[in-house]
């Protein structure tokens, strides 16, 4: 049994993390499944939105606590170890946000600590009523600073500072409300609401997708005026795309486009 399945529906991947005796824990070896699944969908231009899960009754618990104890054995103290894994679970992350394609999470349980992370590095976040998210690992005296990452540039400081030094858990309801996530579903729900919102999202040319994505995330980052000009150049480019001018023409003509990708 795979620990990181992928199902292909049309032009949505939908890949579930299957490993819930251990709650879906990023330990070395599903940080590596999920980096192949990463690469492989880069170029995989099939594929339009990707859905992550996790099985079981929790969608991501975080790092694997008893691996990385058992890296305290090395010579060093665990320190070369604790840095490659720390590495390894950024290069996920900013896998997952460089992708062409939008991942959606879909979130039951909880999602903590690192699977917190995982949450707030996907494009869109759909949970179902009950879930609880929290970046507690400072109540077993481990900051979370690389969730704090993610997290901090989801939602407003001060709730993701509040949230980092209580160790607190709150409601996917209060995610809603800050941000972390998109919306909040019944969980009998939860994987159509996920799908519906995939297929949505495929509808879309994949061109202007790719595009916006990767503008989304660089524009965010920068001044006002800077993130101005960089995305009036990428708007100009995007409109030299021949289904671009297939798609404007289309509307004004009121018929469906025909897209060539």
């Amino acid at each position: 049994m795979a620990i990181l399945e992928r199902n292909d529906t049309g032009a949505i991947a939908h890949l579930k993390m299957n490993m819930p005796e251990r709650l879906n824990a990023l330990s070395d070896e599903m940080l590596a499944a999920l980096q192949t699944e990463l690469d492989a969908l880069r170029d995989d231009k099939s594929i339009r939105a990707v859905i992550l899960s996790g099985a079981g009754k929790a969608f991501c618990a975080g790092h694997d606590l008893k691996q990385m104890t058992a890296g305290r054995q090395a010579e060093d103290g665990g320190k070369a170890y604790f840095q490659d894994l720390f590495n390894r679970c950024a290069r996920v992350m900013m896998s997952i946000q460089s992708l062409p394609q939008p991942v959606i999470a879909q979130v039951q349980g909880i999602a903590t600590a690192a699977g917190c992370q995982l949450v707030a590095t996907c494009d869109l976040a759909v949970a179902a009523e009950g879930t609880r998210f929290g970046v507690n690992g400072v109540n077993i005296g481990l900051f979370c600073s690389t969730p704090m990452v993610a997290l901090s540039r989801n939602i407003p400081r001060k709730q993701a500072f509040e949230m980092l030094t209580t160790g607190d858990f709150i409601s996917a309801e209060r995610a809603a409300e800050l941000g972390l996530i998109n919306r909040v579903v019944p969980e009998m729900l939860l994987k159509q609401e996920a799908l519906a919102l995939a297929e949505q999202l495929a509808t879309k040319l994949g061109t202007a997708v790719k595009i916006g994505k990767k503008a989304f995330y660089q524009q965010i980052q920068m001044p006002l005026d800077q993130a101005y000009a960089y995305t009036g150049e990428v708007m100009a480019e995007n409109m030299l795309h021949r289904d671009t001018e297939e798609g404007i023409s289309a509307f004004i003509e009121k018929r469906p486009p025909n897209w060539t990708q």
